[in-house]
Protein backbone atom coordinates (compact mmCIF):
# COMPACT_ATOMS: atom_id res chain seq x y z
CA UNK A 1 0.00 0.00 0.00
CA UNK A 2 1.83 3.08 -1.24
CA UNK A 3 -0.82 5.82 -1.34
CA UNK A 4 -3.17 7.15 1.30
CA UNK A 5 -6.20 6.12 -0.76
CA UNK A 6 -4.96 2.53 -1.02
CA UNK A 7 -4.15 2.33 2.71
CA UNK A 8 -7.54 3.69 3.74
CA UNK A 9 -9.40 1.45 1.27
CA UNK A 10 -7.63 -1.58 2.72
CA UNK A 11 -8.61 -0.60 6.26
CA UNK A 12 -12.23 -0.04 5.19
CA UNK A 13 -12.35 -3.51 3.66
CA UNK A 14 -10.73 -5.11 6.70
CA UNK A 15 -12.76 -3.55 9.52
CA UNK A 16 -14.48 -0.27 8.81
CA UNK A 17 -16.23 -0.22 12.17
CA UNK A 18 -13.18 -0.26 14.42
CA UNK A 19 -12.05 2.93 16.16
CA UNK A 20 -9.33 4.80 14.30
CA UNK A 21 -9.06 8.17 16.05
CA UNK A 22 -10.22 8.82 19.61
CA UNK A 23 -9.76 12.39 20.80
CA UNK A 24 -9.78 13.72 24.35
CA UNK A 25 -9.56 17.34 25.44
CA UNK A 26 -8.70 17.21 29.13
CA UNK A 27 -9.45 20.93 29.46
CA UNK A 28 -13.09 20.59 28.41
CA UNK A 29 -13.89 16.93 28.96
CA UNK A 30 -14.68 16.45 25.26
CA UNK A 31 -14.33 12.95 23.78
CA UNK A 32 -14.77 12.19 20.08
CA UNK A 33 -14.29 8.82 18.44
CA UNK A 34 -14.06 8.23 14.70
CA UNK A 35 -14.34 4.75 13.27
CA UNK A 36 -12.49 3.99 10.05
CA UNK A 37 -15.73 4.53 8.13
CA UNK A 38 -16.61 7.77 9.88
CA UNK A 39 -13.07 9.02 9.38
CA UNK A 40 -13.28 8.19 5.67
CA UNK A 41 -16.51 10.18 5.40
CA UNK A 42 -14.92 13.22 7.03
CA UNK A 43 -11.89 12.92 4.75
CA UNK A 44 -14.14 12.79 1.68
CA UNK A 45 -16.01 15.91 2.79
CA UNK A 46 -12.80 17.78 3.57
CA UNK A 47 -11.17 16.74 0.28
CA UNK A 48 -14.24 17.82 -1.66
CA UNK A 49 -14.16 21.17 0.10
CA UNK A 50 -10.52 21.67 -0.80
CA UNK A 51 -10.82 20.53 -4.41
CA UNK A 52 -14.37 21.12 -5.58
CA UNK A 53 -15.08 24.32 -3.68
CA UNK A 54 -11.64 25.93 -3.42
CA UNK A 55 -10.14 24.63 -6.68
CA UNK A 56 -6.95 23.20 -5.21
CA UNK A 57 -5.16 20.83 -7.56
CA UNK A 58 -2.81 17.89 -7.27
CA UNK A 59 0.63 19.20 -6.31
CA UNK A 60 -0.65 22.28 -4.51
CA UNK A 61 0.50 22.76 -0.92
CA UNK A 62 -1.56 22.86 2.27
CA UNK A 63 -0.46 24.29 5.60
CA UNK A 64 -2.14 22.75 8.64
CA UNK A 65 -1.84 25.34 11.38
CA UNK A 66 -3.95 23.43 13.88
CA UNK A 67 -3.40 22.40 17.48
CA UNK A 68 -3.68 18.75 18.52
CA UNK A 69 -7.23 17.88 17.47
CA UNK A 70 -9.12 15.14 15.63
CA UNK A 71 -9.52 17.43 12.61
CA UNK A 72 -5.75 17.25 12.10
CA UNK A 73 -5.82 13.63 10.84
CA UNK A 74 -8.94 14.46 8.82
CA UNK A 75 -7.20 17.22 6.86
CA UNK A 76 -4.02 15.17 6.54
CA UNK A 77 -6.07 12.48 4.84
CA UNK A 78 -7.95 15.01 2.73
CA UNK A 79 -4.69 16.50 1.49
CA UNK A 80 -3.18 13.14 0.58
CA UNK A 81 -6.39 11.89 -1.03
CA UNK A 82 -6.31 14.92 -3.33
CA UNK A 83 -2.57 14.75 -3.99
CA UNK A 84 -1.79 17.91 -2.02
CA UNK A 85 1.51 18.44 -0.24
CA UNK A 86 1.34 19.06 3.51
CA UNK A 87 3.88 21.78 4.19
CA UNK A 88 5.27 23.89 7.01
CA UNK A 89 6.03 26.77 4.62
CA UNK A 90 4.68 30.27 5.11
CA UNK A 91 3.59 30.53 1.46
CA UNK A 92 1.20 27.57 0.98
CA UNK A 93 -1.49 27.28 -1.67
CA UNK A 94 -4.03 27.17 1.18
CA UNK A 95 -4.12 26.96 4.95
CA UNK A 96 -6.31 25.28 7.55
CA UNK A 97 -6.14 26.98 10.94
CA UNK A 98 -7.76 27.00 14.35
CA UNK A 99 -9.30 29.96 16.19
CA UNK A 100 -6.05 31.01 17.86
CA UNK A 101 -4.25 31.15 14.51
CA UNK A 102 -7.07 32.91 12.67
CA UNK A 103 -5.75 36.40 13.41
CA UNK A 104 -2.49 35.46 11.67
CA UNK A 105 -4.07 34.10 8.50
CA UNK A 106 -7.27 36.14 8.07
CA UNK A 107 -5.43 39.17 6.61
CA UNK A 108 -4.19 36.89 3.81
CA UNK A 109 -7.61 35.45 2.94
CA UNK A 110 -7.88 37.54 -0.21
CA UNK A 111 -4.67 36.02 -1.54
CA UNK A 112 -5.03 32.35 -0.58
CA UNK A 113 -7.85 30.13 0.71
CA UNK A 114 -8.02 30.25 4.50
CA UNK A 115 -10.13 27.54 6.14
CA UNK A 116 -10.85 28.15 9.81
CA UNK A 117 -11.93 25.44 12.25
CA UNK A 118 -13.79 26.46 15.38
CA UNK A 119 -12.58 23.30 17.19
CA UNK A 120 -15.95 23.22 18.94
CA UNK A 121 -17.48 19.78 19.64
CA UNK A 122 -18.70 17.89 16.56
CA UNK A 123 -16.84 20.25 14.24
CA UNK A 124 -19.59 22.88 14.22
CA UNK A 125 -19.26 26.44 12.91
CA UNK A 126 -17.87 29.42 14.81
CA UNK A 127 -20.26 31.04 17.25
CA UNK A 128 -19.50 34.43 15.66
CA UNK A 129 -19.01 35.15 11.93
CA UNK A 130 -15.46 34.64 10.67
CA UNK A 131 -13.62 37.53 8.97
CA UNK A 132 -14.42 38.33 5.33
CA UNK A 133 -13.12 35.84 2.73
CA UNK A 134 -12.33 33.24 5.42
CA UNK A 135 -14.05 29.87 5.03
CA UNK A 136 -15.74 28.52 8.17
CA UNK A 137 -15.11 24.76 7.92
CA UNK A 138 -17.96 24.00 10.31
CA UNK A 139 -20.38 25.84 8.05
CA UNK A 140 -19.14 24.59 4.68
CA UNK A 141 -18.05 21.00 5.20
CA UNK A 142 -21.43 19.45 6.02
CA UNK A 143 -22.85 19.95 2.53
CA UNK A 144 -19.95 18.07 0.91
CA UNK A 145 -20.43 14.45 -0.28
CA UNK A 146 -19.44 11.39 1.75
CA UNK A 147 -17.25 10.07 -1.06
CA UNK A 148 -14.39 11.64 -2.98
CA UNK A 149 -13.00 10.41 -6.29
CA UNK A 150 -10.22 12.66 -7.58
CA UNK A 151 -10.20 13.28 -11.33
CA UNK A 152 -6.38 13.30 -11.19
CA UNK A 153 -5.53 10.65 -8.56
CA UNK A 154 -2.20 10.93 -6.76
CA UNK A 155 0.37 8.19 -7.22
CA UNK A 156 3.04 6.69 -5.00
CA UNK A 157 5.53 9.22 -6.37
CA UNK A 158 3.48 12.25 -5.36
CA UNK A 159 4.99 14.31 -2.54
CA UNK A 160 3.04 13.87 0.70
CA UNK A 161 4.98 16.23 2.97
CA UNK A 162 7.49 19.01 2.48
CA UNK A 163 9.07 19.97 5.78
CA UNK A 164 12.03 22.30 5.99
CA UNK A 165 12.52 21.80 2.27
CA UNK A 166 12.75 18.00 2.65
CA UNK A 167 10.19 16.10 0.59
CA UNK A 168 8.67 12.72 1.40
CA UNK A 169 6.61 10.87 -1.18
CA UNK A 170 3.45 8.97 -0.40
CA UNK A 171 5.29 5.69 -1.00
CA UNK A 172 8.14 6.66 1.32
CA UNK A 173 5.70 7.79 4.01
CA UNK A 174 3.65 4.59 3.98
CA UNK A 175 6.66 2.29 3.80
CA UNK A 176 8.01 4.05 6.89
CA UNK A 177 4.63 3.73 8.60
CA UNK A 178 4.42 -0.03 8.06
CA UNK A 179 7.88 -0.56 9.54
CA UNK A 180 7.67 2.03 12.34
CA UNK A 181 8.05 1.23 16.01
CA UNK A 182 5.54 3.54 17.68
CA UNK A 183 2.79 0.92 17.78
CA UNK A 184 2.48 -2.78 17.00
CA UNK A 185 0.08 -4.23 14.45
CA UNK A 186 -3.46 -3.68 15.70
CA UNK A 187 -2.18 -1.67 18.65
CA UNK A 188 -3.64 1.43 20.22
CA UNK A 189 -1.30 4.42 20.55
CA UNK A 190 -1.92 7.05 23.23
CA UNK A 191 -0.27 10.31 22.14
CA UNK A 192 -0.06 13.92 23.23
CA UNK A 193 1.81 14.93 20.04
CA UNK A 194 0.09 17.00 17.39
CA UNK A 195 -0.43 14.77 14.31
CA UNK A 196 -0.81 17.87 12.13
CA UNK A 197 2.74 18.98 12.98
CA UNK A 198 5.77 17.42 11.26
CA UNK A 199 7.09 15.56 14.34
CA UNK A 200 3.68 14.06 15.04
CA UNK A 201 2.58 12.83 11.61
CA UNK A 202 3.80 9.29 12.31
CA UNK A 203 1.53 9.06 15.36
CA UNK A 204 -1.33 8.91 12.88
CA UNK A 205 0.18 7.22 9.82
CA UNK A 206 1.56 4.26 11.78
CA UNK A 207 -1.74 3.30 13.48
CA UNK A 208 -3.58 3.68 10.16
CA UNK A 209 -1.10 1.59 8.20
CA UNK A 210 -0.84 -1.10 10.88
CA UNK A 211 -4.57 -1.61 11.52
CA UNK A 212 -4.26 0.15 14.84
CA UNK A 213 -5.72 3.31 16.31
CA UNK A 214 -4.72 6.65 17.78
CA UNK A 215 -5.88 7.99 21.12
CA UNK A 216 -5.01 11.69 20.93
CA UNK A 217 -5.07 13.72 24.14
CA UNK A 218 -4.96 17.52 24.18
CA UNK A 219 -4.22 19.63 27.27
CA UNK A 220 -3.10 16.44 28.99
CA UNK A 221 -3.35 16.15 32.73
CA UNK A 222 -0.89 13.52 33.99
CA UNK A 223 -3.36 11.79 36.29
CA UNK A 224 -6.10 11.74 33.65
CA UNK A 225 -3.60 10.60 31.05
CA UNK A 226 -2.85 7.45 33.01
CA UNK A 227 -6.56 6.79 33.52
CA UNK A 228 -7.19 7.28 29.81
CA UNK A 229 -4.40 4.87 28.93
CA UNK A 230 -6.12 2.18 30.97
CA UNK A 231 -9.70 3.03 29.96
CA UNK A 232 -8.88 3.06 26.24
CA UNK A 233 -6.88 -0.18 26.38
CA UNK A 234 -3.85 1.56 24.91
CA UNK A 235 -0.83 -0.59 24.12
CA UNK A 236 1.80 2.13 23.58
CA UNK A 237 2.32 5.80 24.24
CA UNK A 238 4.08 8.73 22.58
CA UNK A 239 6.30 10.15 23.87
CA UNK A 240 7.26 6.82 25.42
Amino acid sequence: MTTFAAVLAQQLRTDGGRPLVTFYDDATGERVELSVTTYANWVAKAASLLVEELDLERGDSLRLDLPAHWLGPVFLGAAWAAGLVVTDADDPSAVVCGPEELATWAPRADDLPVLACSLLPMGVRFAEPVPPSVHDVGAEIWSQPDSFIPWDPPTADDVATRVGGVETTQEEMWRAATTGTLVSDGGRLLSVANPASPPGVATFTEPLARSGSLVLVAHADRERLEATFVAEHATARFPA
